[in-house]
């Protein structure tokens, strides 16, 4: 295992920057996701650590030791990507070992180590057939294997699940859980899903555009969005998001959208009113069937263990969970005015100029999470 690290990493196509500058310091033993929408820098971040793609300038090091110019056979790494790349002229059991064939390791070495991946993969069934006879979960778990094998510093994973159904996806999802859990091997995964990385990442890199967004672990990227971008990028349902004016009114402030109004506490922001910002809420904070505010139903979407409730308030565009076996579930119609509550110390307040988070976070993120449990 080893602990990875990027330092002022530039990169370029020509005259197209890709990712500006990117400091990134990642754990030994960490299952860290990058995450972001197609273009955002994660797929070449992750071939410069492969040695795939090379840095403009800057510096990589994989424990401790700079990579950056080393050819990928000399970094210690292993990569499943999202094709698999599995030979399919070749066996389970041949495609497992070719690792070991190209790296020299002796012959009479490879019953033992092959024995030993393919029964933390549950392999063994399936050792003498070809690809083709494989269903795509299985055809993940020999790529898993054939990069298991060679018992790298670090795992480098390439949406390796974007091929598979959902069904499948999920079972897969486990599995990676249960087997970094097993072996503690440093790992970077790519994925566009925030499911995946919510699930499975020790933390988080959300990125936008080449740059690094917010890197923390799920809860605090959850709870505690670090910009605009953020907030709005992770979630499902996305938080609502609207332009607000902030002013100040007794001993804190008054944020102002459409036909909301909350009363947030001196301590709550840390800025000085009047400023325009923007208001952010969870759908799991907006509470229906009680409250101080009205809002329109537009949309009802029911879900099986939940709906998901499209609301107007004012012009202001809200979304908010009902959970099924409450009887308001049943009883919401398109078009229906419903009172409903705001959780005031989950309101999220951002910088509307520049994006940046304006909520003092001295709350406890665990706290925060057992009150939406509760809920």
């Amino acid at each position: 295992m080893a602990a990875v690290s990027f330092r002022q990493v530039h990169k370029a196509f020509g005259d197209t920057v890709t990712i500006p500058s990117l400091d990134l310091d990642i754990a030994d033993g960490e299952f860290v996701s990058l995450l972001g929408p197609s273009g955002c820098g994660k797929t070449t971040t992750l071939r410069m650590l492969a040695g795939l793609e090379q840095p403009t300038r800057g510096t990589i090091e994989i424990g401790g030791r700079e990579v950056q110019t080393l050819p990928p056979a000399q970094r210690d790494i292993a990569m499943v990507f999202q094709s698999y790349a599995l030979y399919p002229h070749l066996s389970v059991a041949e495609n497992i070992v070719y690792p070991l064939r190209k790296r020299g390791v002796p012959k009479q070495q490879w019953p033992a180590l092959l024995q030993q991946v393919v029964q933390l993969l549950q392999l063994e069934p399936l050792l003498a057939r070809k690809p083709k006879q494989l269903s795509g979960g299985q055809q993940q778990r020999v790529a898993l294997g054939r990069a298991l094998i060679r018992n790298p510093k670090v795992f480098l994973l390439d949406e390796p699940l974007s091929n598979l159904d959902a069904k499948l996806r999920a079972h897969m999802r486990a599995e990676l859980i249960e087997l970094h859990q097993r072996i503690g091997t440093t790992t970077v995964y790519v994925t566009h899903d925030q499911l995946e990385a919510m699930t499975m990442s020790t933390r988080i890199a959300v990125m936008n555009g080449g740059v690094l967004q917010q890197f923390a672990a799920p809860d605090e990227i959850y709870y505690r969005p670090a910009n605009l971008f953020v907030a709005g990028f992770i979630g499902t349902p996305a938080m609502s998001l609207a332009d607000a004016t902030l002013i100040r009114a007794d001993d804190g402030f008054v944020v102002s959208a459409g036909g909301l109004s909350l009363r947030l506490p001196a301590a709550a922001l840390s800025l000085h009113a009047p400023r325009e910002v923007v208001l952010g809420l969870r759908p799991e904070d907006v509470v229906l069937g009680a409250g101080p505010w009205h809002a329109r139903v537009k949309v009802v979407e029911p879900t099986g263990h939940e709906s998901i409730v499209l609301l107007d308030c004012g012009g202001v565009a809200l979304v908010a969970r009902v959970a099924s076996d409450l009887p308001l579930a049943a009883e919401l119609r398109a078009g229906d005015d419903v009172p409903f509550d705001v959780s005031l110390s989950r309101a999220h307040v951002f910088a509307r100029d520049s994006g940046a988070r304006l909520n003092r976070d001295e709350a406890n993120v665990t706290a925060l999470r057992r009150t939406r449990d509760a809920a």
